[in-house]
């Protein structure tokens, strides 16, 4: 990147969390990419000011706890009709943090509540599912060539271990699923949203009050009251003495 190209760039902190399940071996591969890339990013004096990446092992709600509440933004890119309903992503909406994603789980009842338009929607949508699915098989759909870097990276060692990262990139061409390759060109053009609204820090600080002020259905509160409602068929009962304080 020319000097002037990173006066462009809008520094970074990427975090990621999460686990394996003992025998989910392409999911260690994924944590050990993630790593892996880590490593090579923040050793690079280059990229100190520009870009950070983290891996939080053993994610759990302490964790959680402590990285919502810091976070501007979220990225929720289950592929459509694949999610059955993601919690984490009301959380960070509740506190202002805004998503990047597909309209998948949550990220469709949240894009009821605050509008489409504050947050970064990307994607195809369920509706448009099974065909691409029909295209990636016949090689209509092409790799991008950013992303077909990202795979020579890989697999000439940048990123090491080879033999344990490689399978990643065999995974997708024998059956991208999630159509993770599909996907990517408009992943990366919603990134580039991403940071053009960042620096518009009036527009940024809009949208966040926005998803704050118009999430409250996914409160407890609420949920708990319906459950009761319309489920458990319970009604509130008052304690004897609820007025008397103990404390």
């Amino acid at each position: 990147m020319t000097p002037k190209e990173r006066e462009q760039v809008v520094p970074r902190v990427v975090i990621f969390a999460g686990k394996a399940a003992p025998g989910y071996a392409m999911a260690k591969r994924h944590i050990k990419l993630i790593n892996s890339v880590a490593e090579v990013v923040n050793n690079d004096y280059d990229m100190d000011q520009y870009l950070r990446v983290v891996y939080i092992p053993n994610y759990n709600v302490s964790a959680a706890q402590v990285i919502i509440p810091a976070a501007d933004i979220n990225q929720q890119i289950s592929t459509a009709g694949t999610e059955a309903s993601g919690t984490s992503n009301m959380k960070f909406a509740i506190g202002g943090s805004l998503v990047i994603g597909t309209m998948d789980g949550a990220n469709v009842e949240i894009a009821q509540c605050i509008g489409e338009e504050n947050m970064f929607i990307f994607g195809y949508r369920v509706e448009e599912i099974d065909k691409a699915e029909a295209d990636w098989k016949k090689g209509v759909i092409p790799v991008d060539a950013r992303l077909k870097e990202v795979f020579s990276a890989i697999e000439t060692g940048k990123f090491g271990a080879v033999e344990s990262l490689v399978p990643i990139i065999h995974a997708l061409f024998n059956h991208d699923k999630y159509l993770v390759i599909a996907d990517f060109p408009k992943y990366v053009e919603a990134q580039k949203e991403v940071d053009r609204v960042w620096k518009d820090q009036k527009e940024w600080t809009r949208r966040s009050i926005i998803s704050t002020s118009k999430t409250g259905m996914f409160s407890s509160d609420r949920t708990i009251q319906q459950y009761a409602d319309e489920i458990w068929n319970i009604k509130p009962v008052r304690l004897p003495n609820a007025d008397v304080r103990l404390y």
